[in-house]
Order: C-alpha cells, then structure tokens, then sequence
C-alpha cells in the first residue's frame, strides 16, 4: 500500500512538472512600423512558454502623441510573460487564420503613409511564415490579430530591460 501511495504521489508530481504548453508555434513575432502619424512602432516576440519582449519605438505609451516624440530616443526594450487567457486567445486567432495557408504580401503602395505589419510565425514543425501587410488591410481575421498585439502593449506587465 505505501508503495502504491507513493507512486500515485510521483505520478502527479511528475505530470505537474512535466506539463508543457503544446502550441505548434515555437515563436510568434509582430512589427509594426512608422506611418505619417503617430501609428505606433513596435516589435513583439512571444515564446510558447509565454515570455515577450517588447521592444518600443516611438508611441506606445502616451495616449496624446506629438511630433515632439520623433526627436526623443526609441521607448525602450521591455520583458514580461503574457497573461495566460491572453495568450491562449493569440492562438486561437492564429488558429483560426490558418496562417500557412495566408499570402507573403498584402497592400497596394499606392499611398506613401501607411504603416506596414510584419507577422513572423516560426512552427515547432521546423517550417516558418512571415506575412507583410502594407497598410494593414490583409483581411478582417489578421486585422484582429494586428489589433490584439496593439492591445497587448497595455495590457501586459513590462519590465524595461534596456
């Protein structure tokens, strides 16, 4: 019985441990970049254990920009670790993208001011995507997506780093 008791015990404590977060995504990384305005410049990395880093140009903080921005140096490099629900609603909108199956390039250069999203996806299969959407106006389901890591600047806790 002490024997059965303490192999139930080392079961559970082993599956607690061994526990790992099975994403097909080794690596999900966003950019946005300048426009004419005060459009925000960042990049984003997520890692499946959910650590980011972030790492802030030029608008990401205040909510009232002004050109006076342009000049001050970049915002900063900042680490934190994704909120769970957060993060499992970033795959779901990866999901349901079927981001292997999406173009390499969107967007008509056509105006000059518009900001550009690169969607780098690196897959635990060894394959990688990276999408860039001119405009950000690929489609209604990446536009989401874009929106969401916007969204993730404040809704996250950051530490700066550098």
């Amino acid at each position: 019985m002490k024997y059965l008791l303490g192999l139930c015990a080392f079961i559970l404590l082993f599956s607690c441990t061994v526990q790992k977060n099975n994403t097909k995504y080794s690596k999900i990384e966003y950019e946005a970049t300048p426009c004419f305005g005060f459009c925000p410049v960042f990049k984003m990395t997520i890692s499946p254990d959910r650590t980011a880093v972030f790492e802030a140009e030029h608008f990401n903080f205040n909510d009232h920009p002004s050109k006076d921005e342009f000049s001050k140096p970049r915002e900063g490099t900042f680490k934190g670790t994704i909120k769970e629900a957060d993060y499992n609603q970033l795959i779901g909108l990866l999901d349901a993208l079927d981001v292997k199956s999406l173009h390499d390039k969107y967007g008509k250069r056509e105006i000059t001011d518009l900001p550009t999203s690169y969607l780098r996806i690196d897959f635990a299969d060894g394959t990688s995507k990276n999408i860039e959407d001119y405009g950000k106006q690929g489609s209604e389901k990446l536009s989401e997506v874009y929106k969401f890591f916007e969204n993730l600047r404040k809704s996250q806790q950051w530490t700066r780093v550098k």
